[in-house]
């Protein structure tokens, strides 16, 4: 019997059973690729790809023609980054919650940078959005955990420049609440599907007017045809979708959504822990006693000696950088412990974890 006690649903979220059916289904059954053929697997296929991305545009409030599967966020904004065709003249606002795959994409393509300011509680200010061509929000940290109130920054940024795009990072904030993307009125929204419990290597991308943009990836599955010299490509959503798609991790992710808006993660658990640690005088906790993570640090006692000893225990924890350099050196440290939980995790997982603790820190 696995003996893991997994509160790292941050980084990855476990499966659920009905995910691996679903996918296994998938491969025993119905495998075949997608677009290209007219046999009856094919077929299949096709009509399984339509209907997650009409359950992806359900769970995300809007039409199917605006989701776009990629193979994760990091893919998504890179792929975000290539067709805002940024110069050193434009100007793209971040913030120091930013994950390192939501900001240095930007970084590399040479734009100039501004940081949004961020207020005591370490939330981005939206009162002092500075004006930029394209403002990047990260919806929720992986450190912090806090909800961003993403319709307002990007409302405020607007007064500054009507014209501004709104590029959102929801990879942290998809599990714990609903995306509402009309709500937002976000030009780009981008999560990655393990984050939820599905698999890896798929991604979501809404785009708010995907025919305002040309694809950046060229392939098989996008070209309608070729006439002579002209090339004519498919309709979007088809167009941003070059080569072939990861089908299998697409199979599973209606079950992954559906076990997901059944139940979401327990985050009583993380209050029950945040009011133990209070007691202990060498942890300093990081986070909100309400946010969806739970961060801190042990005085005297380096993150990774820490991780470690956990981990013998068969605790499987967070340490580092959590890849957010930015506001851990704004918080004055180096890295952090970062304890998230799934809807998977019990009362008496998180109470065995604080025994450990308590020996550990004495």
């Amino acid at each position: 019997m696995n003996k893991i006690i997994y509160l790292d649903a941050a980084a990855s979220y476990q499966k659920d059973e009905t995910v691996i059916e679903a996918e296994v289904d998938f491969l025993r059954n119905h495998y075949a690729n997608s677009g290209r053929g007219i046999c009856s697997r094919a077929a299949w296929v096709d009509d399984m790809l339509n209907f997650m991305r009409r359950r992806v545009a359900s769970f995300m409030n809007t039409n199917a023609e605006n989701i776009i599967f990629t193979h994760g966020t990091t893919d998504s904004i890179n792929q975000i980054v290539r067709m805002l065709n940024l110069t050193d003249e434009s100007v793209v606002a971040v913030s120091d919650l930013d994950h390192h795959s939501t900001r240095l994409p930007f970084v590399m393509s040479g734009a100039g940078i501004v940081v949004c300011p961020l207020d005591n509680n370490y939330d981005i200010d939206f009162n002092k959005i500075p004006y930029a061509d394209v403002v990047v929000i990260t919806a929720m940290s992986n450190v912090l955990g806090a909800v961003q109130n993403v319709a307002e920054i990007i409302r405020c940024a607007r007064e500054k420049n009507p014209n501004v795009i709104a590029v959102v990072d929801a990879a942290q904030f998809v599990v714990h609440e609903k995306i509402d993307v009309a709500e937002w009125g976000a030009d780009f929204v981008c999560w990655s599907a393990h984050k939820i419990g599905a698999d890896t290597g798929l991604g979501i991308m809404y785009m708010k007017n995907p025919s305002r943009f040309a694809p950046v990836q060229f392939g098989g599955g996008m070209v309608n045809k070729i006439v002579a010299d002209e090339i004519i490509f498919n309709n979007v959503p088809d167009v941003f979708e070059a080569g072939t798609l990861p089908l299998t991790q697409i199979a599973g992710l209606g079950a992954a959504i559906d076990k997901l808006e059944e139940n979401r993660p327990n985050l009583d658990l993380l209050k029950y822990m945040y009011d133990e640690l209070k007691e202990m005088s060498r942890v300093r906790i990081l986070t909100a006693r309400d946010a969806a993570l739970l961060s801190f640090v042990i005085d005297g006692m380096h993150v990774l000696d820490f991780g470690a000893m956990v981990g013998v225990r068969g605790v499987c924890v967070r340490v580092g950088n959590m890849c957010a350099s930015w506001i851990h050196k704004l918080m004055g440290i180096d890295a952090s412990i970062r304890i998230s939980v799934g809807s998977y995790n019990t009362k008496e997982q998180v109470q065995q974890v604080i025994k450990y603790i308590k020996d550990i820190v004495k």
